[in-house]
C-alpha cells in the first residue's frame, strides 16, 4: 500500500502549484482522500477532503475560492489544485486514505514541501 504525495516546491505569492496524491495497492475508488498540512511549530491541520463517490468536497475556511480538489479514479490519483497561494500556505502537505465506514485515515503518503514567499 502506497501513497505519493508530489507536486510541491518554492512560488512566489500569487503563484500556484498542483499537489497529486498516487494511490497503490488497495482498492482506491473505495475509499475518501483528505489533504493535510502542517507548518512549522503548528498543529497539523485538514485543508481539503474528496469522498469516494466524488460527490462531497470540503475545504478549510482559510483556502475557499483558491484551493480546489478534485480525483481520478482511471489513475487512482487525487489532484490538488492549490491558487492564489499566500506565504500562510507554505507547509509540508499531507494526502491520507479514509476508510469511509470506518471513518477513519488508514494510510498517509510521505508528504510534500509547499513554500510560498512573500
Amino acid at each position: 500500500v502506497q501513497l505519493q504525495a508530489c507536486g510541491g516546491g518554492l512560488v512566489q505569492a500569487g503563484g500556484s502549484l498542483r499537489l497529486s496524491c498516487a494511490a497503490s495497492g488497495f482498492t482506491f475508488a473505495h475509499y475518501a482522500i483528505g489533504w493535510f498540512r502542517q507548518a512549522p511549530g503548528k498543529a497539523r491541520e485538514g485543508v481539503s477532503y474528496i469522498d469516494n463517490r466524488d460527490v462531497f468536497t470540503w475545504y478549510h475556511e482559510s483556502v475557499k475560492g483558491r484551493f480546489t480538489i478534485s480525483s481520478d479514479n482511471a489513475k487512482n490519483t487525487v489532484y490538488l489544485q492549490m491558487n492564489s497561494l499566500k506565504p500562510e500556505d507554505t507547509a509540508v502537505y499531507y494526502c491520507a486514505a479514509e476508510d469511509p465506514e470506518k471513518r477513519l485515515y488508514e494510510w498517509w503518503g510521505q508528504g510534500t514541501q509547499v513554500t510560498v514567499s512573500s
